[in-house]
């Protein structure tokens, strides 16, 4: 469904970037649990940002209502710079669509300042059906007893529900959806044998299937995984789908446009330390930093996209 598209790389231009004059502890909100996949990259970003603007970098946990908290509290932030917000596509690209009264506005309240990358997603049966070995044997068990096997999401019309959804649909199968609060907790109750399989970032399908129990049967992503090599892609299966959680970083809307340009400067030299690039590379991710006008464009697609997914399976949230 979404395609894969490269933000502008840095031109020669940007490398006389304006000096940046930051005085003060900065804060990036990241609007799920410690743990899910948007903590782990605002905090690699974090610590590769603190010695580009020589403050330091905190990461502020807002989690609930689908990101929905940690957006409108980032929203309402001072618009001087010194709150970042992480961005992911269900909270930016999915949350109008499927909450009825959503208490921000994705492109009304927030400036964008780069992308930082897309994660492809997996498809992992966990250690409660050890007899699901590939995604031909997860299809004939779910036809077999439509609406028996269960799978996981981080929540009602969250990213990994609607990817599930669109698979099962392609697939010609049902489950039975069982959403938690978060990734963390919804990965957990897989490998604790409460629900069948899930939909998940590739790094952490690959980590699972390391510590054993958990099979990883398809990536969603345009090509194999090198994390996952013998792992085939859903299109190689028959299923042209492609489906990855992309994160990106944003201020609030007031904030000067001076004071982006330099937010954007700074992330682009932060995003190209090791540590951060090694980071990225755990989750199948590379930095991918951009301009804000190429972030609001990409944006825009991404809604229309996942607004068509929403409608198709009419889920509506209060």
């Amino acid at each position: 469904m979404m395609k894969r598209r490269l933000l502008p790389a840095m031109g020669a231009a940007l490398l006389a970037r304006p000096a940046l004059a930051f005085d003060r502890t900065l804060r990036i909100v990241s609007p799920f649990n410690p743990g899910s996949l948007s903590d782990i990259v605002a905090r690699g970003l974090a610590q590769a940002l603190a010695p580009v603007v020589g403050q330091p970098v905190v990461v502020e946990n807002r989690f609930g209502a689908g990101g929905g908290i940690g957006a409108l509290a980032a929203a309402r932030a001072p618009a001087d710079g010194y709150t970042l917000f992480l961005g992911m596509v269900d909270v930016m690209a999915v949350n109008p669509f499927t909450y009825r009264n959503l208490a921000y506005d994705p492109e009304r309240d927030f400036a964008p300042v780069s992308f930082v990358s897309h994660i492809p997603t997996a498809l992992i049966a966990g250690p409660a059906k050890p007899g699901i070995r590939s995604f031909a044997d997860l299809v004939a068990a779910a036809k077999a007893e439509p609406g028996a096997l269960s799978y996981a999401s981080w929540g009602v019309g969250s990213t990994s529900q609607l990817a599930f959804e669109r698979i099962s649909r392609a697939a010609g199968t049902s489950f039975l959806h069982v959403p938690y609060t978060g990734a963390a907790p919804a990965i957990q109750a897989v490998l604790a044998s409460q629900v069948d399989v899930m939909v998940v970032p590739t790094g952490a399908a690959a980590a699972m299937a390391r510590n054993g129990g958990t099979r990883v049967l398809a990536v969603a992503s345009p090509a194999r995984q090198p994390m996952v090599p013998e792992t085939p892609t859903l299109a190689e299966l028959g299923l042209p789908l492609s489906l990855s959680l992309w994160q990106a970083v944003y201020v609030p809307a007031r904030t000067p446009q001076p004071v982006v340009a330099q937010l954007n400067a700074a992330l682009r030299e932060a995003m190209r330390a090791p540590a951060f690039v090694e980071m990225l590379r755990t989750q199948a991710g590379t930095p991918e930093p951009g301009t804000p006008e190429a972030l609001a464009e990409f944006e825009r697609g991404e809604r229309q996209a996942w607004g068509a997914v929403v409608r198709e399976l009419d889920i509506r949230l209060e």
